[in-house]
């Protein structure tokens, strides 16, 4: 989604790990790969060492050039989700902060949570979603993973921002369910003005066919938690249905909706989002066909993308890949996906601004191979031959 703000210049603000675990897999499509060992430290595209930009602060400005990569940000842990309004950077933390960056400042704060944060490897603080009307209410939205006993799930928050640290206010949905892998924990106000979360199967694959259940859906809620009356579905958040773990949500300028999804054992997807739909899974994969169900928009085949955070801009879709590493342009027109970055490791989530985009790593979290001052907030330059 492509919101207009005011950044510098005019900007416009838009907008994991899955395992094999399931197929007996120890390693995670989000996991490691050999390219992560010809990075160079200097994810920028200067030598090592030619960027001279103070490890304690960390650039709003826009690139003076517009066709130059710049870091914005260094030493991000395990960052997950970015939002913009105001002027200002808010990039979540799997740790329990959130970011701010605004005038060359760099601020962290923690988030004083009603729960103890799950440490699961996928878990944590996820997506946040902050409003524009932000400044006036001081009302912003997250989705975190907790354990009570021996149990995990999610749940949807409001939170405030303090002098020192944020503030959970109030529980808008709780209890979705959570497991060791397969969190979603993606969360956007769409153009309707509702709020849109990913929640993935939490490693229970028939969940995602329940209707009853919270997980394995994209969900869809007034800002206030209560149900749209327009939901597909009676007396339910269910907005769509039949997803593994769904990471990226964006709006096109006609409000066509898409999402990425991690496959299993590949055959990731991006999928054209319409109400009541149902996705398939487990049932389903790839180009496999099933009564009443919906095949992706495009699959990544045998090829592993690990999709996460999506937004669009001037005519494509752009979505971050963790063990795909990079960032990747998928073309709704002719229905194909492009990696365009590939010399940053793994990519958490990208948002859309007037001059490009930006994006941030994720190398921190144990899966990765952290480059020098990783990990970082980085804008990338779209050339005018990247556009339609």
């Amino acid at each position: 989604m492509l919101l207009l703000i005011v950044f510098a210049t005019a900007c416009s603000n838009t907008t994991d790990q899955e395992t094999e675990q399931d197929n007996g897999d120890e390693n995670t499509e989000e996991g490691k790969s050999e390219k992560d060992e010809n990075r160079t430290a200097d994810d920028s595209g200067n030598e090592k060492g030619a960027n001279n930009e103070s490890e304690e602060t960390s650039k709003t400005k826009e690139p003076d050039v517009m066709n130059e990569r710049k870091v914005i940000a260094k030493k991000l842990e395990q960052p997950w989700e970015i939002a913009f309004v105001d002027d200002t950077f808010y990039i979540s933390e799997r740790t329990g902060s959130i970011v701010t960056i605004q005038n060359e400042e760099l601020i962290r704060k923690p988030v004083e949570f009603n729960q103890n944060l799950s440490s699961q490897p996928e878990a944590g603080l996820l997506g946040i979603a902050i409003p524009d009307d932000f400044k006036e209410t001081n009302t912003a939205f997250a989705y975190y993973s907790y354990q009570e006993d021996e149990q995990f799930f999610q749940r949807v928050v409001t939170i405030e921002e303090a002098d020192d640290s944020w503030i959970e206010t109030s529980i808008l949905l709780d209890e979705i369910p959570g497991g060791q892998y397969h969190q979603g924990g993606r969360i956007e106000i769409g153009p309707d003005g509702k709020l849109y979360i990913t929640t993935g199967d939490a490693v229970m694959p028939e969940l995602a066919q329940d209707l009853d259940s919270l997980a394995g859906k994209i969900l869809r809620m007034n800002l206030d938690g209560t149900m749209p009356d327009d939901n597909p579905f009676n007396d339910s958040y269910v907005y769509s249905y039949g997803h593994r773990n769904p990471q990226g949500l964006a709006w096109g300028p006609e409000n066509e909706f898409y999402a990425t999804e991690h496959g299993s054992n590949a055959y990731d997807e991006v999928n054209h989002i319409k109400p009541g739909n149902n996705y398939g899974w487990p049932v389903i994969r790839g180009d496999e066909t099933a009564e009443n169900m919906k095949i992706p928009v495009v699959h990544s085949g045998e090829d592993t993308w690990a999709p996460s955070g999506m937004t669009y801009y001037r005519g494509n879709f752009y979505f971050a890949s963790l063990r795909g590493e990079g960032l990747r342009k998928f073309d709704p027109m002719n229905e194909t996906v492009e990696l365009i970055v590939s010399d940053v490791g793994r990519v958490r989530d990208v948002y859309a601004a007037e001059a490009g985009l930006y994006l941030i790593t994720n190398n921190t979290d144990g899966r990765g191979e952290p480059a020098v001052d990783d990990d970082k907030l980085i804008f990338i330059p779209i050339p005018k031959n990247q556009l339609h």
